[in-house]
């Protein structure tokens, strides 16, 4: 029997597990609802992100370097090939590991490697994945030449390029179908970075201006397309996986329509020590980042655990 809880509502039971080895992941997620911890707010987010497909939100898609560090990229590239985002935020890092990928394969590592002897050997640990030094090198010699053309698309057109702009010429140079820059590029899907000078691609940049210090970034040039984007929009539904400056980039624009309509976030993140990465979607309500009528989850779990499912129910 149900019992009531405090508001004297009937409290739904937990559920458990029927499965089947032809389930739809769909289906999958629908069991997850009932089951209680974790798996009740894969469930929910999973609900969010139809719904968000249903009523033809605008979806915008933010996650952090890491998870293109990961396999989570070559997922983000399936999303974006079938258009079921409608734009990208993420850090400078993400487009170039996403570059880096198409040149050098990451490593499987451990997260209890000796990272003073991977460090002479040239290798690179983001936790559990190895970075060789290789694929740096290789950027640098996609990159150079890159930016020798975008110099010469900035005179010729006499204004600097914004963020989405160069990341779209370089998309359009790629021919790697696992890329999600490639895909981006080639379904018109902008990708936007509030943040385009970290990174190796950053050092890149400024060895570039040692000898071209007329070429710039105009940082600003993503406002308007994002903003005019957020205010087209009949609805707006946030995938945030992770934190940083491209889930705060999201949800602060959406104040320019009284806050996201849908929000999903998925983190391991904590919000007691006041940081942003950490905060929970009811916390950006308060700011009016998210509407008060909004449908919101936060699922406290890796990304790069979760999403896929998440990811596989949006093709469905």
């Amino acid at each position: 029997m149900a019992k009531k809880n405090d508001s004297n509502e009937t409290a739904p039971a937990i559920q458990g597990f029927s499965l089947s080895h032809n389930m739809s992941v769909r289906e999958l997620s629908a069991q997850m609802r009932g089951a209680g911890l974790q798996a009740t707010q894969v469930g929910k987010a999973s609900e969010i992100i139809h719904q968000m497909q249903k009523d033809k939100a605008t979806i915008i898609l933010t996650f952090t370097t890491n998870l293109v560090s990961s396999g989570l990229r070559e997922t983000f590239a399936q999303l974006v090939q079938k258009k079921r985002v409608q734009c990208i935020i993420t850090a400078i890092g993400s487009v170039e590991e996403d570059v880096m990928k198409t040149l050098v394969p990451f490593e499987q590592g451990s997260f209890d490697a000796d990272d003073w002897q991977l460090h002479e050997q040239g290798r690179n640990r983001v936790g559990n994945i190895i970075i060789p030094n290789a694929a740096y090198e290789k950027l640098e010699g996609v990159l150079q030449p890159f930016f020798e053309k975008e110099l010469a698309k900035q005179k010729k057109i006499g204004r600097l390029l914004a963020p989405h702009e160069i990341i779209r010429d370089l998309g359009l140079e790629m021919k790697d179908e696992k890329s999600f820059v490639f895909w981006a590029a080639k379904n018109n899907i902008p990708i936007f970075c509030p943040a385009p000078t970290d990174g190796a691609f950053g050092l890149q940049l400024y060895f570039f201006k040692q000898k071209h210090p007329e070429f710039g970034i105009d940082v600003s040039g993503d406002l308007k397309p994002l903003g005019q984007l957020i205010l087209d929009a009949d609805k707006t539904g946030g995938i945030i996986l992770g934190g940083g400056v491209a889930k705060h980039h999201a949800i602060g624009c959406n104040l320019l329509r009284d806050g996201f309509d849908y929000a999903v976030y998925v983190s391991t993140g904590t919000p007691y020590d006041g940081s942003l990465s950490g905060a929970r979607v009811n916390e950006a309500v308060s700011w009016g980042k998210v509407s008060e009528k909004a449908q919101i989850v936060h699922v406290e779990a890796d990304a790069s655990i979760v999403f896929p499912l998440l990811a596989c129910g949006m093709l469905e």
